[in-house]
């Protein structure tokens, strides 16, 4: 691909400075699950909320988990070859386009972040098999036609695709906003897309999860808002629901080996599928 018509060469944005004084969520993100990609005020902030609500790793790595087997049924039984992964955060393990490619190693892949720090990484999200292809797009959730446009690019919207909303929807503190916006997605897919979507919610250990969210909101992060798990089924209207449906993320579809050791958590997720 051209720089002519590679999206986030086209489609770049001035640079934001990065405020290393500042916690951010994809950073904390990535310190909960063993990254390096952060800076002490993320850690600190991940500490505290650690020390309030210490199943937020357990919810970190189980989200993870649940992306990893959406991507890799939305490959495998779906047969789906294109991925728009929205707020994709900092790569970390088995980031999306390396689970589809092992799968279909022509598999393309399009990121979309507005972070600055996950921007200066984007090499590493590019880095995917010579088959298929890897893009990323500097943008923001709230702004669906631009990374509607930028994205094609690289996916071919007459085909399927599958759109992965992972802990992105929470920061969208109107749920009718957020609602709205996944519509507008799905509006541009053709028949047989797939819509996958994790967030935290309130009914395992609200209290105490409602208390550590407030820290984070209050520590100059994005502000996230826990949804009940209602709400997040609300995203998937007028979609084929595949099961188990909307479920905590350790019982979505876990592997054989694991199933006698699972424990719900303050996470919940689905995908769904475009008829």
């Amino acid at each position: 691909m051209s720089d002519e018509t590679s999206p986030h060469a086209s489609d770049r944005r001035p640079a934001t400075p990065i405020d290393s004084g500042v916690a951010h969520s994809a950073r904390i993100w990535n310190y909960w699950l063993g990254g390096k990609d952060n800076y002490a005020i993320d850690r600190e902030i991940g500490d505290q909320f650690v020390g309030i609500f210490p199943e937020i790793v357990d919810i970190a790595r189980s989200s993870r988990a649940f992306l990893s087997r959406a991507v890799e049924y939305m490959a495998g039984e779906g047969g789906i070859r294109q991925f728009l992964d929205i707020g994709t955060g900092l790569p970390t393990v088995d980031n999306t386009h390396q689970v589809a490619q092992r799968v279909a190693p022509d598999a393309r892949i399009v990121y979309v972040d507005n972070d600055p720090m996950v921007l200066t990484h984007a090499r590493a999200l590019l880095t995917g098999t010579a088959e298929g292809a890897t893009e990323y797009i500097d943008s923001d959730l709230r702004d669906p036609d631009r990374i509607l446009k930028a994205a094609q690019a690289t996916l071919d919207f007459d085909r399927p695709v599958g759109l992965m909303l992972m802990n992105i929807l929470g920061h969208i503190p109107d749920i009718d906003e957020g609602r709205s916006i996944a519509r507008h997605l799905l509006a541009a897919l053709p028949s047989g897309s797939y819509l996958a979507v994790a967030d935290g919610t309130n009914v395992i250990n609200g209290e105490e999860f409602e208390k550590a969210i407030a820290i984070w909101n209050e520590a100059g992060s994005v502000p996230y808002i826990l949804r009940s798990p209602e709400q997040i089924a609300s995203y998937f209207e007028g979609l084929e629901l595949v099961e188990p449906g909307v479920v905590s993320c350790p019982l979505w579809r876990p592997g054989p080996s694991i199933v006698g050791g699972l424990r719900e958590v303050d996470e919940f997720c689905a995908v769904g599928r475009k008829p």
